[in-house]
């Protein structure tokens, strides 16, 4: 299990360097050509660029039961993983701002899903399961909520997915037969879901922290999108009334966006305005940092590091 845990730790570097070392002890065993190859192979492997903060983020491995963690609950602007080449959301950079030999960074987040449907597929409960006292939870939902409760408006070309949450922060209710899982369903307000996270996660003795959402890439009169009112109002209205923590992530990328101007940041998106490229993700990814770094979390606060990997590199 040790062993286990100290490949896990491993910075992508250094697995780069094990497996040239790796490459090379085999090849003493071949031939003077083979072991040309064999060492150029190993000599490209250990000396090829390092990794960026964002190009080569480190697949998902077991957590250090020794270590708290911070949990990343949200959608595919956060998800490591798309289908779209070329797309990466901030937590799979995330991680290269933190001390991970002091603190497990686990990146959650799934594409398509909204506050319901990250609970209603399991992913929360699978969460919670990980989840211990002295841990972090960053929830950010609102991207997907808006869309069908159970049918697309009318017009919709976009395939039905039954993901839409009631709007609000009440406790209004809607019950439905889901016309994809084809189970009787009662669909709650986002508040309700939100609010949900907050206690599970708090009854573990962990700490929530609410995130309000990424930005996109619509601009009018040289300001950026940034709405007032929804999901980040509702955020915050929520963190505000139970207590927590509430980072304005739309309102740090906003003010940097339209810092650098829409020429600059369009390269930070995919075509589609809304998710983020690999150096749009890690810009994100430093929003995020800056935000947390300004929650009244001083434990948290310790894990970061002094410096961001690109000023490291400096």
């Amino acid at each position: 299990m040790a062993q286990a845990l100290q490949v896990a730790a491993l910075t992508p570097v250094d697995r780069r360097a094990n497996f040239a070392r790796l490459s090379l002890r085999w090849c003493r065993r071949m031939n003077a050509r083979a072991l040309f190859f064999c060492g150029l192979l190993a000599l490209l492997c250990a000396c090829a660029g390092g990794p960026t903060a964002a190009t080569n983020p480190s697949p998902p491995g077991p957590l250090n039961p020794s270590l708290p963690t911070l949990f990343i609950a949200g959608d595919s602007t956060a998800a490591a993983k798309s289908s779209n080449p070329g797309q990466l959301g901030w937590g799979a950079p995330f991680a290269n701002y933190f001390a991970l030999e002091r603190i497990n960074i686990a990146n959650r987040a799934l594409g398509g899903r909204s506050s319901r449907t990250f609970i209603t597929e399991g992913h929360w409960e699978r969460l919670l399961a990980e989840l211990k006292s002295g841990d972090f939870v960053l929830i950010q939902f609102g991207h997907n909520d808006g869309g069908g409760i159970n049918e697309e408006p009318p017009g919709s070309t976009l395939p039905l997915r039954a993901r839409g949450t009631l709007p609000g922060l009440g406790e209004e209710t809607q019950e439905i037969d889901n016309v994809v899982t084809k189970q009787h369903e009662v669909v709650h307000t986002f508040g309700w879901y939100v609010r949900k996270m907050i206690a599970d996660t708090r009854a573990k003795g962990a700490t929530p922290i609410i995130l309000s959402l990424t930005v996109r890439n619509r601009w009018s009169e040289g300001r950026v999108e940034r709405p007032v009112n929804g999901y980040r109002m509702w955020d915050e209205q929520i963190a505000a009334a139970a207590g927590v923590e509430f980072v304005d992530v739309t309102a740090i990328i906003a003010d940097r966006y339209e810092a650098l101007g829409g020429e600059k940041v369009a390269r930070y998106f995919l075509p589609d305005r809304i998710h983020t490229t690999i150096a749009g993700a890690d810009f994100n990814a430093r929003c995020v940092v800056d935000g947390l770094k300004k929650v009244t979390q001083p434990r948290l606060f310790s894990y970061l590091l002094p410096r961001s990997p690109r000023e490291k590199i400096r």
